[in-house]
């Protein structure tokens, strides 16, 4: 069963900023765990309601996971994204 996606604001200003080629294997990546829950994803420490990274290439998407839906919060590079 496939889950909703819900962006943030910010969420959908870091893809706008990212190159045509980057976003759309950053969009088949979520997809891919959407729909078959597969993909290299790691629970964050210290953070309260736990959060999640996904990595695609050296782009990183931070995201709650909400049960039926993901709130993405952030798409970084990974030189960024932890800061």
């Amino acid at each position: 069963m496939a889950k909703n996606v819900e962006w943030t604001e910010e969420a959908r200003a870091d893809v706008r900023r990212i190159g045509r080629a980057a976003a759309m294997r950053i969009l088949e990546g979520l997809a891919r765990i959407l729909f078959t829950e597969e993909g290299d994803v790691k629970l964050l420490e210290g953070t309260d309601p736990k959060e999640y990274r996904l990595r695609v290439g050296d782009y990183r998407i931070r995201f709650h996971d909400l049960g039926d839906s993901l709130q993405i919060l952030s798409v970084r590079h990974r030189r960024e994204v932890y800061r």
